[in-house]
Parts: structure tokens; C-alpha cells; sequence
């Protein structure tokens, strides 16, 4: 019986969520030389990747996935937190900027931008950005979280405070079922 791409994408996704990531990276590899314009399957490969510790292949597969499919910003953003984790910060900084570009509504851009000006310690540019990550999405958990270390490093009590307060309504309102 011929191997079928989507099986080997569905078959290596079941194996992650057991734990088998070597296995299930073979199959995802099997998958990309089966159907080479997948761009699913590309991505799938590069997160599992990049999860697994493996950066430079990972990077590689997200940019072929990115390739196939270049207005795609899950994509983009999960380049730029692969080129970040990977120690490339200009990369990742230019993937983000790229996205941006295709669509500044994306919270997730600004957080991911947010959290590189914070690992340069650009801490006003990274504030301006988890802010701008907020305005999108007030209750973007990770990106209050991360304003809210940002402002404690800029010594502003008061915006440490409020993402405080914000981050706490989250979480009751996520423990009360939203009422």
C-alpha cells in the first residue's frame, strides 16, 4: 500500500502528543517527500523541530513552509521565535517586522516583537510593543504577562500594578466559567 501524506502528518501528530517525537519526525520527513508543496506538513515539521531542540532544521523547514505560503503569519511569528530561540535576534526581528507588514493586527507579532526588544533590552520598544499586543487583544494573557515584567525591569510601579489587576480579572474570569 502506497504511503499517503496526510496519514504520515495525522500519524506523526498522534506520536507527539504521545511523546514520540523522533518517530514522529520521520514520518513528517517521509510526509514532505510525498507531497513537497505541503506547507502543513512543512510546518508541522518545523514546530516539532524546533520543540525537539533541533533549531537550524527546524528553521529550514519553517522557511520552506513560509515559502509555500508567505502571507501566512502563524507561520512568520513561529520563524521568528524559531530564529529567536536559535539566537539569530536580526532574523527574528526582520520576520517580525515582515509580518507586521502583512497584518498589523496580529497580537501575537507584537508579542513575539515585545519579547525580542526585552531579550535586547530595549525595554521601551519592548513595552510600546506588549502594549500594542494588548490594545489588540486586552485579555492576551502572555503579552500582559510580559508588559508586566517589562515595566517591573523600567522601574514603572504603576503599569506593574495594572497588568497585575488585569491578569488577575483573566484568571477569575477563566476559574468562574466567565460570569
Amino acid at each position: 500500500m502506497k504511503e499517503n501524506a496526510e496519514t504520515l502528518n495525522n500519524n506523526a501528530l498522534h506520536l507527539i502528543k504521545k511523546g514520540n517525537v523522533d518517530d514522529a519526525i520521520e514520518l513528517l520527513k517521509r510526509a514532505v517527500t510525498i507531497e513537497p508543496e505541503n506547507q502543513t506538513i512543512w510546518f508541522n515539521l518545523g514546530i516539532t523541530l524546533r520543540d525537539d531542540g533541533n533549531f537550524e532544521e527546524a528553521r529550514h523547514a519553517l522557511e520552506t513552509a513560509h515559502m509555500l505560503d508567505p502571507d501566512n503569519t502563524e507561520i512568520i511569528d513561529t520563524l521568528a521565535i524559531t530564529c529567536m530561540n536559535g539566537e539569530d535576534m536580526d532574523a527574528a526581528l526582520s520576520y517580525c517586522a515582515e509580518g507586521l507588514e502583512k497584518n498589523e493586527l496580529d497580537a501575537h507579532l507584537w508579542n513575539t516583537f515585545g519579547v525580542l526588544y526585552f531579550n535586547k533590552n530595549e525595554l521601551d520598544l519592548a513595552a510600546e510593543a506588549f502594549e500594542h499586543a494588548i490594545t489588540l487583544n486586552p485579555y492576551y494573557y502572555d503579552a500582559l504577562f510580559n508588559l508586566r515584567d517589562t515595566y517591573e525591569e523600567m522601574g514603572n510601579e504603576a503599569g506593574k500594578k495594572e497588568c497585575t489587576e488585569q491578569m488577575k480579572n483573566i484568571k477569575q474570569n477563566i476559574s468562574t466559567g466567565g460570569e
